[in-house]
């Protein structure tokens, strides 16, 4: 298998773990006869640092025409806008309509169970920040 693999390391600890996570994908690469490349982009402070917003456009482009997104931490007190919004929920918005069977949500530490009937799905509060739980 040949994959892109959009790295959105992030900011604080984001960076060392994703390269990590590099390192494992290399070796899985490696021993079962994968290629994956890596096309890092930038999202979080280091974003708004150097482009002025925490996801820039080319970043969502990159991330739509990858075939993996490896993302790490964003933010940081440097960062901190609580009406600023989540780049990682901005970025699950441009998931061109697709559904994770079962996606980790953006602002909790639970999983959505998509199959459940709407109104038992656990959801986000506030709801309205998350794209996955404002539907």
């Amino acid at each position: 298998m040949d994959a892109r693999i959009v790295v959105l390391a992030g900011d604080g600890i984001g960076p060392e773990v994703t390269d990590e996570a590099k390192k494992i994908l290399s070796a899985v690469a490696d021993k079962f006869g994968h290629s994956f490349t890596f096309d890092h982009q930038l999202m979080g402070g280091c974003a708004i640092d150097a482009k002025g917003t925490s996801l820039p456009d080319e970043t969502v482009e990159a991330a739509r025409s990858a075939d993996a997104v490896l993302l790490g931490a964003v933010g940081g007190p440097k960062w901190d806008n609580p009406n600023a919004g989540s780049p990682r929920t901005r970025l699950a918005g441009h998931s061109q309509g697709a559904q994770p069977s079962s996606p980790t949500c953006a602002r909790s530490s639970y999983t959505r169970n998509w199959s459940a009937p709407a109104p038992s799905r656990k959801k986000c509060w506030p709801a309205s920040i998350c794209s996955w739980c404002a539907s």
